[in-house]
């Protein structure tokens, strides 16, 4: 079954001057001295009118006094569409990187005014799905990952959604699409390791299902990377738990590895806590570079050496999706998006 999240608040709303136990835009004009249109035009941020500073506090915070929130279907029928941005959950392990570049599109979409609904389904995917995000009339939706199709973008459009945005390694028609080109970080780890001496290079590729869509484009990176040198690459599945890495490290000997590029920092620092209980120096034996710059992999000793991904800021993306709910006959726009450079620190 589809859910919504949403935020419930943790006390009821204070009663309004005129006794309703919903305040009302006219109880915000009343208590900060000015007319219900003055408040529409404050709490919808209308750039057509010009308020002067003052009078935005007065009605912000009387609107927070009152516990007032604009209503989101009256706003939606004035504007002839809703303000709802979808984005469906991921159904793939997301890390620290990716959710704080979540937090910040949710907060950008928030200031230019649009409601940001996340949404989960068990079991549908693709297509399939895009027709259960069509029930909730969103405006636009943003899909990560791959698997929505022309037709889910059809039917999303047909629904009322100006704007469809997917975020993932290639295009879809009639979407404006993210490219995020995950082989230029597995290409910028295997150059970096084929430089400190590197020759017998592994590459950890996560078990965990979902993962493949960021995992393969990696590898690829990385042979890419060296393909025409003297250097080999090894494939080394690992789920993420103790046990396998355990596994991993007390055959690493055997292998005869000399470097690894372990997928991203967490596989990273679980890997190279296996290696140094087996006895396998880093880097004097096997140098390890892991990708997304965490702060954790400042703290190791030795610190570990990673790839810096730079994702698209959050408001960038946010006024991606407002100039496409402004335009929603403009063609797609395509954009690279990620970027990817070593930071070289201790293990290698």
């Amino acid at each position: 079954m589809p859910y919504v999240m949403v935020q419930i608040p943790r006390s009821p709303a204070p009663a309004s001057p005129s006794g309703s136990s919903v305040p009302t835009s006219a109880d915000v004009a009343r208590l900060a001295g000015v007319s219900r249109a003055t408040v529409s035009y404050v709490l919808n941020n209308t750039s057509a009118v010009r308020i002067s500073e003052p009078t935005r506090r007065r009605v912000h915070e009387a609107a927070k006094e009152l516990g007032y929130v604009p209503h989101a279907a009256a706003r939606s029928l004035r504007a002839g569409h809703s303000r709802m941005v979808l984005m469906p959950a991921p159904t793939i392990p997301v890390g620290p990187l990716y959710s704080q570049f979540l937090s910040e599109l949710q907060g950008a979409l928030g200031r230019l005014d649009y409601t940001v609904v996340q949404y989960g389904t068990a079991g549908v995917h693709g297509d399939e799905a895009a027709r259960a995000w069509a029930e909730l009339r969103p405006v636009a939706v943003l899909v990560p990952g791959s698997g929505l199709g022309p037709q889910g973008v059809a039917v999303l459009k047909r629904s009322g959604a100006r704007a469809v945005v997917t975020l993932g390694p290639g295009t879809v028609d009639g979407a404006h699409a993210l490219l995020m080109d995950h082989a230029a970080v597995g290409r910028a780890a295997a150059a970096h390791l084929y430089a400190r001496g590197g020759r017998r290079i592994g590459v950890v590729v996560p078990e965990e299902p979902g993962l493949e869509v960021f995992s393969r484009p990696r590898l690829h990176g990385v042979r890419h990377a060296l393909r025409g040198t003297d250097a080999t690459v090894t494939e080394l599945p690992l789920a993420y738990d103790e046990e396998a890495a355990a596994r991993l490290a007390g055959r690493w000997r055997s292998l005869g590895l000399d470097a690894v590029f372990a997928y991203n920092d967490e596989y990273a620092m679980l890997l190279m806590r296996a290696l140094k209980d087996d006895g396998v120096r880093v880097p004097g034996e096997t140098a390890v570079i892991g990708a997304d710059d965490l702060m954790l992999g400042r703290l190791l000793r030795p610190r570990l050496s990673t790839v810096h991904i730079e994702l698209p800021s959050g408001r960038d993306l946010a006024e991606l999706v407002d100039r496409a709910v402004r335009n929603p006959t403009a063609p797609p726009e395509r954009r690279e998006v990620l970027g990817a450079s070593v930071v070289a620190r201790d293990s290698t």
